[in-house]
């Protein structure tokens, strides 16, 4: 029996070690995960000193220059060089005044300038310069940009969005440009970058100021960022050694144990440093830590202990460069011992500047009575005095030159700064699940709602998404009811938006917990989390959500590209900086597709130069001013990028109602392009017609006419001598000059039920009566190029014959649904509201009613608003996405709505040779000085215009797209077109070409 209990025992504990090697199952409980470190993972072998990078050589001049100060400093200006002391710019006369006296009477050697503003900053350097006898090093917490202590600055990403990027020469380039900044502003340090290895996800004060959990990683940006910086002449300081990744205190407050022994610093925390070292690292900031396998003392700050500062910093790591406390008022320094005494520690320990010294006077004299008594030396006193000579020499100081203050905040906020955010955001947002491949959402014929969480904004993610598709913002106080009002969605994009300001909590409450669980579970979510990583932690598990994205800050460029990336205009390519939970570890990231849907940048991104662009401001003014438009609207496009979108002025000349970007226009001819040439294009492909088809062939009214010889050719090609118009609207007018009884009804009734416009309703067999008019109409003599709007009304009639459905259907079916064209469609009133549709007159000659959501030309009102030369409404947005679906021959979105050599056919200029510029369908740049372009565009080149003062532009050599909108008719279409006389339209054209930086 006892055999027995002891073979149980032994299969038991068999068992127990066997599942303890089981590997979590994917969908297991969520939870934070503490990175675990092996010491057999990557160890650095630095290299010799004599083969360590330098980016600032030492030079004879230089030893001669500090040789020559130091010798005659006296000994109060020798120490005072030890000294960098805090400095603002929002603060009064009082902080000012004291800084001057510390610089005249204690002779300090630096300043660190925290909160104010760039203009006041440099304006207060220049006045702290002028007061020193050696020009002062001026330094900056700019981890994140100038931003993190100055108003009206750059704010780029924090360090745990830029660890996500696999980019390195990104990284480097936001090194680059906030050392122009810093530079700029006169300072000479830059503190940063931060080394800190984040290894505890609850540490309260690195976070998302680590690169992340990955020594490998935080080392690889932290040199990239270092390359970056100190290449512009700017130091880097990397911090805070000899690590404070993974402390559960913020050294602010309270002074922070790091418990890990020695071999494990070595490997872990110390990696980034020895790896900086040769690299070319200028200098450190050693933090206010307790590390008892480093200092036995009991709480016993690293920054004041030799054996840290010197011992290992200087020899045994071998570090030459400068050294600096941490503030030495943070209370994790200053609760340890008092102002003076605190500094002198600092010092005997090894540091060369003491940081942020609260009492720089009794600092001063306790240094001093230690060098009377033999405890600092001279010896000691030069060995960092000198040390800061030679920096201040490398950076300029020995010939300094006052601030320039002019174009300061020009030269600080370039609009390249948001050109670089775009491809930082492209990179780093991180995809984590995408279950079904939900993602990009191809199929944009869904219904599709957005509900959001947090407390901060979300106006450009959802203003980005509503540019793909219709998304409708769903909303409740009441769970319950939130649920029921989902039912009808296919997809539901949470949006998680906190604060972007860096201290901020990001965790979900309680209750948002319980809301995203529940809506995943009975939704389709995509949940694009703009916060921490560490956010989705507290999730208990991912299983019920399809999609999951990791944003990491709530920018308006994070907003941008995460939607840009929902619907497939970019792929993702970042990977965690940390580990959310088992699932989501370090390093993971999931590809997803790239579809060639209109994505959004800067124009410096695509080769443009946004200061030429931003003449068209002046133009649009210009127009508006002049009183030859109301309001416009202006879209352009390049290589997919949607890099310029404005609107102009307001939908009348009453400043009452200003233009939106989403305001639908009367689009007049483009209709024709927009709506009934695509659909003409597919027929083609599949074969119903061709070039040489007969129009008598396609209308079997046409038989027998003096048109049904007329070839699909020479028809798209409008070089089939039909008449230009016929104005049908004025053989139903009475003696009046008013709509006539015979012919219309005020209300719809039984045979009058084609709405005009608003109480005006036209006898339904009218209809006859124009295609009759166009039948019988006579050709003209001569054959030579002449645009008739008879091309589109009789392709509209051939198209709904063989189709059996009617062009609003078609086109809808066909291709505003799939390509998200939401707000393109004709008689716009029955989807949306008169406010947001610009009026295109005060028709006082036949409808005697102000135009606004019917269509403004009159035959195409005649027939119920949907003709195939006019009809169409829609704005800039909708209608680039229809141009760069022609740019890309047929393809849009993934899909392929005709082949690449249709639309080569239909762009062909067929009749060129007789003077005749037309495409099929397209019009083309004029042949000689007149015609519809600048006369700076391709020959390959194509678009159209409409009367309302419309025009939609595409080139294939420069990947162009350019879409402009206007009411140019309104009030009065019959008054003289000003906006065509004056060239706006082309003169913008022109400035887009001017734009190009690759021409």
């Amino acid at each position: 029996m006892k055999k027995i209990i002891q073979f149980a025992l032994i299969l038991l504990l068999i068992s127990i070690v066997t599942n303890c090697g089981v590997t979590k199952d994917a969908n297991s409980i969520s939870k934070i995960v503490k990175p675990e470190f092996s010491y057999d993972d990557e160890v650095y072998v630095p290299v010799l000193k004599s083969e360590r990078k330098n980016f600032f050589k030492d030079s004879e001049p230089e030893t001669k220059w500090v040789d020559s100060i130091y010798n005659q400093m006296t000994f109060e200006e020798k120490i005072g060089q030890l000294f960098m002391v805090a400095a603002y710019s929002n603060k009064d006369s009082v902080h000012v005044n004291s800084i001057d006296k510390l610089i005249l009477e204690n002779k300090i050697g630096g300043l660190i300038f925290f909160q104010g503003g760039p203009g006041r900053q440099a304006n207060l350097t220049n006045r702290f310069q002028s007061k020193s006898k050696v020009p002062l090093f001026i330094g900056i917490d700019a981890e994140w940009g100038l931003s993190m202590r100055l108003d009206s600055t750059y704010k780029y990403p924090w360090n745990t969005t830029l660890g996500a990027i696999k980019d390195l020469k990104l990284i480097e380039e936001v090194g680059r440009n906030m050392a122009q900044e810093t530079k700029r502003i006169g300072a000479h340090f830059n503190f940063a970058p931060v080394l800190d290895i984040n290894t505890n996800p609850k540490n309260p004060i690195i976070g998302n100021r680590s690169f992340g959990e990955d020594k490998v990683n935080v080392t690889e940006h932290a040199i990239a960022l270092m390359k970056g910086t100190q290449s512009q002449g700017v130091f880097c300081t990397g911090k805070h050694f000899p690590g404070h990744g993974d402390t559960a205190l913020d050294s602010h407050y309270a002074l922070p144990l790091v418990s890990f022994s020695k071999e494990r610093i070595d490997k872990v925390e110390l990696y980034p440093y020895k790896r900086m070292f040769d690299e070319g690292l200028v200098s450190v900031m050693v933090a206010h830590l307790n590390v008892p396998s480093l200092e036995p003392r009991e709480n016993y700050p690293t920054s004041v202990s030799y054996k840290v500062v010197t011992d290992l910093l200087q020899n045994d790591l071998g570090f030459e460069g400068l050294i600096f406390t941490d503030a030495l008022n943070m209370k994790a320094a200053s609760k340890f011992m008092k102002p003076g005494d605190i500094d002198l520690e600092a010092f005997l320990a090894g540091n060369d500047i003491l940081l942020f010294a609260e009492n720089v006077p009794f600092a001063v004299q306790k240094i001093t009575e230690a060098f009377q008594n033999g405890q600092v030396t001279e010896d000691r006193i030069a060995k960092s005095v000198k040390k800061i000579l030679h920096y201040k020499f490398k950076v300029g100081l020995n010939k300094f030159k006052p601030i320039d203050i002019k174009n300061l905040a020009n030269d600080l906020n370039t609009t390249y700064k948001d050109a670089l955010q775009y491809q930082l955001y492209e990179h780093a947002t991180t995809v984590l699940k995408n279950k079904n491949n939900i993602l990009p959402i191809k199929n944009l014929d869904q219904k599709i709602a957005y509900v959001k969480l947090g407390d901060d904004t979300n106006s450009a993610f959802v203003s980005t998404l509503k540019k793909y598709t219709e998304v409708t913002e769903v909303s409740d106080t009441n769970l319950d009811s939130l649920e029921v009002k989902l039912k009808e969605y296919n997809i539901v994009i949470v949006g998680y938006h906190k604060s972007d300001r860096a201290w901020k909590k990001h965790d979900f409450s309680e209750t948002e917990l319980a809301w995203i669980q529940d809506i995943a579970k009975k939704n389709n979510v995509i949940l694009d989390a703009f916060a921490k990583p560490y956010s989705l932690s507290t999730i208990p598990n991912f299983e019920d959500f399809e999609g999951v994205v990791m944003s990491y800050q709530n920018s308006d460029f994070s907003q941008i590209v995460g939607a840009q990336l929902l619907f497939g205009a970019i792929e993702s390519q970042g990977k965690l900086p940390v580990s959310i939970n088992e699932e989501f570890k370090d390093g993971f990231g999931l590809n997803t597709e790239k579809l060639n849907r209109l994505g959004f940048t800067a124009p410096e991104n695509v080769g443009v130069s946004p200061r030429v662009l931003s003449k068209i401001d002046e133009l649009a003014k210009k127009a508006i001013s002049g009183k030859m438009t109301p309001g416009i609207q202006v879209l352009v496009a390049r290589r997919g990028k949607v890099i310029f979108q404005r609107s102009y002025g307001y939908q009348t000349y009453e400043p009452v109602v200003k233009v939106q970007n989403s305001d639908l226009y009367d689009v007049a001819s483009l209709t024709k392009i927009v709506s009934t040439l695509p659909n003409v294009m597919q027929l083609f492909e599949q074969g119903k017609v061709n070039l040489d088809t007969k129009l008598g062939d396609m209308l079997p009214q046409i038989k027998g006419s003096n048109k049904q010889d007329i070839s699909f050719k020479e028809l798209l090609s409008h070089y089939s001598q039909l008449q230009p118009w016929i104005p049908f609207y004025k053989a139903t007018l009475d003696t009046e000059k008013c709509p006539s009884n015979k012919y219309y009804s005020l209300n719809s009734k039984p045979g009058f039920t084609i709405q005009v416009s608003e109480n005006l309703y036209l006898r339904n067999d009218y209809q006859d009566s124009i295609m009759k008019q166009i039948v019988d109409s006579k050709l003209l003599d001569k054959k030579e190029y002449k645009y008739s709007d008879f091309t589109f009304i009789l392709l509209k009639e051939y198209l709904e014959k063989t189709s059996g459905k009617t062009i609003n259907v078609l086109s809808s079916e066909n291709f505003y649904r799939s390509l998200g064209m939401n707000n393109t469609l004709y008689n716009p009133l029955q989807k949306f509201d008169a406010s947001v549709i610009a009026p295109t007159e005060e028709d006082t000659y036949f409808r005697h009613t102000l135009v606004q959501g019917y269509v403004h030309d009159m035959a195409a009102a005649m027939q119920g608003g949907v003709a195939g030369h006019a009809g169409i409404f829609s704005n800039a947005m909708d209608i680039a996405k229809i141009m760069q679906m022609y740019l890309q021959k047929g393809n849009y979105g993934g899909i392929q709505y005709f082949k690449p050599a249709t639309f080569d056919t239909f762009n062909t200029c067929n009749f060129c040779s007789e003077g005749n510029r037309r495409g099929l369908g397209f019009d083309k740049p004029q042949l000689g000085k007149e015609g519809p372009t600048c006369n700076c565009v391709s020959k390959s080149s194509f678009g159209h215009t409409g009367f309302t003062g419309t025009m939609a532009w595409a080139d294939p050599e420069t990947e162009l797209v350019y879409v402009f909108l206007s009411n140019r008719t309104y009030p009065d279409s019959n008054a003289a077109n000003k906006l065509s006389k004056e060239n706006i339209r082309e003169d913008i054209q022109k400035v887009i070409q001017e734009a190009l930086l690759d021409k």
